[in-house]
């Protein structure tokens, strides 16, 4: 997992909870890393579990809510880091169509070694998008942050419902309807 997604995820943690929180749930966790992230370096993706993890053990907060607002959070860094993924862009139903036969088709060209979700698209109506994930992480909670995240960049209101395909989450079915 790409090092961007750690060290946003502990600046989103010293924002909200303070460094003496990053402090503790790095010292907490068994991190192979010892919580040192560069943006460019790849991680194990049980860092950022672990760390996800005790989060929640010291804020209450559940893993899955946890997840979803790191996605909330992280859209907006991804949307400056790499714009041009948005350029030309007029919808949000266009963006998440536009995840596995581009954006990852170039995230692949500048990370070959990265390790992506998988989605399955399908448009049931001019304002329903039916999107698969499928990903061995199970991190469904943060693609649907994201989204949420990006239909807020378009200025759109949707409703999201979520269904297992798999009990362990490696496969969830998202319809997304525009309201």
């Amino acid at each position: 997992m790409k090092g961007i997604v750690f060290t946003e995820f502990l600046n989103l943690v010293e924002a909200k909870f303070g460094y003496e929180m990053v402090d503790q749930i790095i010292t907490e966790s068994n991190l192979p890393s010892k919580g040192i992230y560069t943006n460019i370096g790849t991680y194990e993706h049980s860092e950022i579990v672990q760390l996800v993890t005790a989060l929640s053990k010291h804020t209450n907060i559940p893993v899955p809510d946890l997840l979803k607002i790191y996605g909330i959070h992280f859209f907006p860094i991804l949307g400056n880091g790499y714009s041009h993924f948005l350029t030309g862009v007029k919808s949000g139903f266009e963006l998440l169509e536009s995840i596995e036969h581009y954006i990852h088709v170039e995230v692949i060209k500048l990370y070959p070694d990265a390790e992506l979700p998988r989605f399955e698209n399908r448009r049931l109506s001019p304002n329903c998008l039916e999107m698969i994930y499928h990903s061995k992480r199970k991190m469904a909670d943060f693609a649907e942050g994201l989204m949420r995240s990006a239909f807020d960049h378009f200025g759109e209101k949707v409703e999201i419902e979520r269904e297992n395909l798999e009990a362990d989450g490696s496969s969830v079915r998202f319809t997304i309807t525009q309201i």
